[in-house]
């Protein structure tokens, strides 16, 4: 049972960086196919074994997440995710369920393109736009209203008359495949770094700080969905067509079909021409087209059952391999990288992909002039899946692992229990050392403005940094002296690591990197952990015993906190004086007097129980249900919309439990 468990938590682990990965920084480092492979294999081992349920899994999870750069809002009604689909036979599949729910076998299915963009989410009240957001977890998206403005295809205000008073219209933010090409043939000639996709430079676009530059991008809206409280439409077309009449941007492109031969036809047919479109898709929606029947059907903690994608698989072509590069992580793994000769795959140019591990790159056996197959993992990272038998370099053109660290020459190790090599000499291995820095700075740990990735380096470089300690310690005066850093940048520097020092033990305990320690581990083991004493103090069994946390886990902590120099390193921060407990469950005050909270949802750094209490410490009172008198609704994951409707209605604050902290703080 052990072994089921750490898989469990390996997957769920696996699934939150990827989401992570995928939603706040616009990177896709696995195709759909695999990521939905991963969800797949994590939702049958929590239903063969409901003893590791576990109401944060990521299987329980819609979307993404929501970014510190923008204030979250509620959506009206959850905006849901939908179900993936890879085969006729799960296509038929999932037919078969529809007609034993509604117990009919003649209705209407509307086909759709997937648009391949940002999802967005709009507001409209008596024909205006009020408000935009992102997807977010599927119960609160950031604000992005102001950038949303800058859209020329999104109408401020609507022409037609006959709109409901007020409704959410769903859409994906995209970039045509031509003014891509012209966008980044502009950079080119200013010798800025080019985009890679259309699909992430749309989905960085909407989330610039600066409305202006997110004018000059060429972003247009395709909506696809309206949802309202109004019933005066039977069909799911018919809505289209009343929106496109609204003026709102609605391609063309769906189709009604009677029966799942027609749904084949749809899927055929786009899968032969998908390039032909002055846009990218990646896949086909289909939806049940009568809205009664949507309502018999229902939804699931994430889906519509109404309505599934099929995904297109991934564009698969042949190149010529040139040479391997071997980069060095923060954690000192080796991760071997293809250099190819330059392929063009899905709209964009392939120079490099991933061989993720030593025991791949040795699986298939690679020499210099192999003609490799490469394909882009869920149409944006490219990676090798195969080799051309016929067509390989000279058995004495094999490509050999090395023996040493590209970096810094050190003897390279392998344990029995990894895929990947390492380098042990994490003090005074360059990209270690720079790596290990820049994680405790980024935007999740510290989120240390003014310390960003290339200062690191530079600074690294120019010997102002070596270690963590040291940005605490820095010579502001010599730093002045480096070209680019002037006085106001400098005073920005000083601040940001002056402000870092406030952050709560759960940022400094992710930021130090223990290895498999990331931000879901972290704030789990602080629901249990109140220092880093008490945590040092941890034998394996003490640390396996703790919620999620795995064999692999705990072994890993053990280790770090074994090596002197990790000791030393967190007496020297501790001294500049960061926070190694975690008190925030003491504060006792008066700052909530008078003020009555609800409390709805599920939470990851406290439980409800310790939300109350802490609430009533400090003098607030807890109520069940919103009213008039309600201060603030404390909200966490899959909360229902009634309360948050409720909440929009009486014009209640909306807070997370951080915003709570900082209200008694």
């Amino acid at each position: 049972m052990s072994e089921i468990r750490s898989r469990i938590l390996e997957l769920r682990n696996l699934i939150k960086e990827h989401n992570h990965n995928y939603y706040n920084l616009d990177k896709n480092l696995i195709s759909d196919f695999e990521y939905d492979k991963l969800v797949n294999e994590l939702i049958k081992l929590e239903n063969q074994y409901p003893e590791f349920y576990d109401e944060n899994s990521p299987s329980k999870r819609v979307g993404g997440g929501l970014s510190d750069k923008f204030d979250s809002e509620s959506h009206i009604f959850p905006m849901f995710s939908l179900d993936n689909t890879y085969s006729d036979i799960e296509l038929e599949a999932w037919y078969k369920r529809i007609i034993k729910t509604i117990d009919v076998k003649d209705f209407e299915f509307c086909c759709e393109l997937k648009y391949d963009g940002a999802s967005v989410n709009l507001l409209y009240e008596n024909g205006n736009l009020i408000r935009g957001l992102t997807r977010g977890d599927g119960s609160r998206g950031d604000n992005i209203t102001n950038n949303i403005k800058t859209i020329n295809s999104i109408p401020l205000k609507l022409k037609n008359k006959s709109f409901p008073n007020k409704f959410e219209i769903r859409g994906e933010i995209i970039i045509p495949i031509t003014s891509f090409n012209s966008l980044n043939k502009k950079r080119e000639q200013m010798g800025l770094p080019l985009f890679m996709n259309p699909r992430n430079t749309a989905s960085g676009s909407i989330k610039l700080l600066d409305s202006k530059e997110v004018a000059r991008r060429p972003l247009e809206c395709f909506l696809y969905s309206v949802v309202s409280e109004d019933e005066l439409i039977n069909n799911h077309s018919e809505l289209l067509n009343t929106a496109r009449d609204f003026g709102f941007n609605i391609p063309s492109y769906e189709k009604v079909v009677n029966d799942l031969d027609g749904v084949k036809e749809y899927i055929q047919y786009w899968d032969e021409n998908r390039h032909n479109l002055p846009f990218e898709i990646d896949g086909i929606v289909i939806k049940v087209n009568s809205i009664k029947y949507q309502k018999m059907l229902g939804f699931t903690s994430k889906f519509p059952r109404w309505a599934i994608s099929y995904k297109f698989k991934a564009e698969n072509l042949a190149t010529k391999l040139e040479s391997i590069s071997f980069n060095v992580g923060r954690t000192g793994a080796i991760t071997p990288v293809a250099n190819l000769k330059p392929v063009l795959i899905s709209g964009s140019t392939i120079k490099r992909a991933s061989l993720h591990s030593y025991d791949q790159m040795i699986k298939f056996r690679l020499r210099f002039n192999d003609t490799v197959f490469v394909e882009k993992g869920g149409e944006i990272i490219p990676k090798i899946t195969g080799i051309d038998i016929n067509n390989r370099g000279l058995e004495q053109d094999e490509i050999s692992f090395p023996l040493n660290c590209p970096e810094c020459e050190t003897e390279l190790i392998k344990l029995e229990t990894e895929a990947n090599y390492f380098c042990p000499n994490k003090n005074n291995c360059r990209p270690q050392a720079i790596g290990r820095i820049q994680h405790f700075a980024s935007r999740k740990a510290m989120n240390i403005d003014g310390l960003g990735d290339e200062t690191i380096k530079l600074l690294y470089d120019k010997g102002h940094l070596v270690d963590i300690s040291d940005i605490y310690n820095l010579d502001y005066e010599a730093i002045s002296n480096i070209e680019g850093h002037a006085k106001k940048s400098i005073e920005n520097l000083r601040n940001g690591i002056e402000e870092s020092k406030s952050k709560s033990f759960q940022k400094v305990l992710y930021g130090m990197g223990i290895r498999y320690v990331g931000e879901s581990a972290s704030k789990t083991i602080l629901k249990q952990i109140k220092s880093i004493d008490e945590l040092i103090s941890l034998d394996i069994e003490s640390l396996s015993s703790i919620d999620e946390i795995g064999d692999k886990t705990a072994s890993s902590i053990l280790e770090f906190f074994e090596d002197y120099d990790n000791l030393n390193l967190i007496n020297r921060l501790k001294l500049s004086g960061l926070n190694f407990t975690n008190d925030t469950l003491s504060l006792n005050s008066s700052n909530l007097s008078n003020l009555i909270f609800v409390i709805s949802g599920v939470f990851e750094i406290y439980s409800r129980e310790e939300l109350k209490k802490l609430i009533e410490k400090n003098g607030g009172k807890i109520s069940s249900s919103i009213s008039s008198k309600t201060n603030y609704l404390v909200a966490g994951k899959n909360i229902g919309p009634s309360k948050f409707n409720k909440a929009n209605e009486l014009g209640v604050p909306v807070i997370n439990e951080v915003s709570l902290i900082d209200l008694i703080s």
